[in-house]
């Protein structure tokens, strides 16, 4: 199940991303500038905001096997039409398309796995998903650069061979992704009828328990009003401003190199994230041993504070390395992240909690491409935007501490450690 999630989130990446090594051609063939560029980037994470949580609603009714199916699909389509773009209007609607498109997978995939890992599991099977992520940015880089290297083929530019790619993968991926995924534990063909026994029951148990934390009706909207909710909104938003400023900028930040093509600059642009990745391992091998995953989480913070901060003073090689550096902190924040909200909340109420999360959290993604591009526009440097970038991971992990969660020691959660009190909804 997780490596057919890991291919569904390499896609993802490479179709979310992607424009980070488009945006100078899209500048000299379209005309799209450095401001146009933040925004449309940005753009997509306003549409991921507005259908996250219907989107969620659906899968809920559909299942997350056809949803992420849907998903996949109309995502790759908008992707490939990407290779179209002509103005900057027919961008920013292309983007805004692929925001909605893409809406409710992360939920979708975190909803899917607690209705098939155990808890015991959960944390690391969540840690390997988001690191694909990771991995994907790894691998972009250099994919992109071939693909860009290909202008001229087919009388097709480079960054049309880029999108057209991508997206198309996108869509064939999809359509296998309904065949090869299974829907409920007990369609699985590769458990034995004891595996299924087993981990059905595991499940149920776990559900039951969740149970005695109250009963009644959830009202999705009033979650908004969990000072918990609020809060982790917040932390996430900070995590998801230091992640998309440098998916979208970080290749423009490498090209000040001296001497770098497209190529070169596909390359380098990996070396955060194949750190990340490491990190990422081991930051999943410390947290299954840690009863409070708090700490490890400031500690990330912290790390992706100090990376950018000294990224910013920095020769343009030295940046590099230093964002390396801080690559290794807010990568590993996310996975240490999700367990937080992953232990506390009911299943029933799970998927809507963490699409609510999410989707207020990506806003971080509309704002940190946006801010770069107003500041490159305008200065003529990211600099300032590197300095934001740090003053908000220290806040974030400042933040965690106000943070409740329910400790893995073994023992009886008391009640005021019990994160994200949220009413669980009636089987009825």
């Amino acid at each position: 199940m997780l490596p057919i999630m890991l291919v569904m989130l390499v896609c993802n990446q490479l179709n979310r991303s992607n424009i980070g090594y488009a945006q100078d051609h899209l500048q000299a063939d379209v005309g799209i500038g450095a401001a146009a560029y933040g925004f449309g980037a940005g753009l997509f994470f306003i549409a991921y905001a507005i259908f996250e949580l219907p989107s969620n609603v659906m899968m809920e009714k559909y299942g997350a096997k056809v949803w992420l199916t849907r998903i996949m699909i109309s995502w790759g389509t908008v992707s490939f039409l990407m290779a179209f773009v002509q103005n900057e209007t027919m961008f920013y609607v292309l983007r805004f398309l692929l925001g909605a498109a893409e809406a409710g997978f992360f939920p979708a995939v975190i909803f899917y796995f607690a209705r098939w890992v155990p808890a015991g599991q959960r944390g690391k099977a969540t840690a390997i998903f988001i690191a694909g992520s990771s991995i994907a940015a790894a691998i972009s880089g250099p994919i992109a650069g071939m693909l860009l290297s290909l202008h001229g083929a087919l009388g097709l530019r480079g960054w049309q061979w880029l999108f057209g790619f991508e997206g198309a993968l996108s869509v064939v991926v999809g359509f296998a992704v309904f065949f090869v995924l299974d829907a409920r534990i007990r369609d699985a063909k590769w458990l034995s009828p004891a595996e299924k026994d087993a981990l059905s029951a595991a499940i149920a148990d776990e559900d039951a328990q969740h149970a005695k934390a109250g009963a009644g009706k959830a009202n999705r909207w009033k979650m908004l009003l969990n000072p918990q909710i609020l809060l982790l909104c917040g932390i996430y938003f900070s995590v998801q401003l230091s992640i998309y400023a440098n998916t979208f900028w970080l290749p423009s930040i490498i090209k000040q190199i001296p001497g770098t093509t497209d190529l070169t600059v596909g390359f380098l642009s990996s070396i955060p994230w194949v750190c990340a990745v490491f990190a990422m391992y081991f930051a999943a091998k410390l947290q299954d041993k840690a009863k409070s995953k708090r700490p490890l989480l400031v500690v990330a913070l912290l790390v992706a504070a100090v990376g950018t901060f000294a990224a910013a003073v920095a020769s343009p090689v030295m940046a590099l390395v230093f964002l390396a550096i801080a690559a290794m902190g807010f990568k590993s924040a996310s996975p240490l992240f999700w367990t937080i909200p992953q232990s506390g909340l009911h299943p029933l109420v799970l998927a809507p909690a963490i699409a609510i999360i999410n989707s207020l959290g990506n806003l971080g993604g509309f704002v940190a491409p946006f801010g770069f591009g107003i500041i490159k526009e305008q200065t003529g440097s990211v600099i300032p935007g590197l300095f934001a970038l740090a003053a908000a991971s220290t806040i974030a992990a400042g933040l965690v501490y106000f943070l409740k969660e329910r400790r893995t020691d073994g023992g009886e959660v008391a009640q005021e450690e019990r994160v994200l009190e949220a009413p669980v909804p009636s089987r009825a």
